[in-house]
């Protein structure tokens, strides 16, 4: 059992990034973030026992946790709205980050703002999958999978003019 869990956490360390790049996606403020991030590896431990390696485990972690990030979005919007203006502290902040860091802010902003299917087709092209495996994984065609990327990414581009900014 200790060498599956070292091994289990292993995993996790080396693949904590893809993780964290779905919680910025999937949710707006830093406490949901780091709420969606334990649920993801709480579900992929429960999980883990039935991984049987017929795929790498970042093939598999990856729709793990693109289904619970779904699932827990989902029990989010049933809870109450909180307001949509950022608070005065965050404000702060961002008056003090770089360039790459205001660019990263608002391209998660409006990643928040796609539909899920538009979320992880938007999120395995960041992780260079090509069509045919984007497809695969989404259970859709690679001619599909093309087309839906285009429109997110014309959607993408869209949301971030919105919010006053192009890169």
């Amino acid at each position: 059992m200790e060498n599956k869990e070292q091994e289990f956490l292993a995993h996790i360390e080396k693949n904590k990034g893809i993780i964290h790049k779905i919680c910025k996606m999937y949710m707006d403020t830093v406490d949901d973030q780091q709420d969606l991030f334990q649920e993801i590896v709480y579900q992929l431990w429960k999980s883990y026992a039935s991984f049987q390696h017929q795929s790498s485990f970042s093939t598999w972690m990856y729709r793990v946790a693109l289904n619970t990030a779904i699932v827990f979005l989902k029990k989010e919007k049933r809870q109450p709205q909180t307001s949509d203006t950022m608070p005065e502290y965050l404000a702060v902040e961002e008056q003090q980050w770089t360039v790459r860091e205001q660019q990263l802010h608002h391209f998660y902003r409006a990643v928040r703002k796609l539909e899920k299917l538009e979320k992880a087709l938007v999120f395995y092209h960041l992780e260079n999958y090509s069509h045919k495996e984007i497809g695969e994984n989404l259970g859709i065609s690679e001619v599909n999978a093309r087309v839906k990327l285009n429109r997110a990414k014309t959607k993408l581009k869209e949301l971030i003019k919105q919010q006053g900014y192009e890169f």
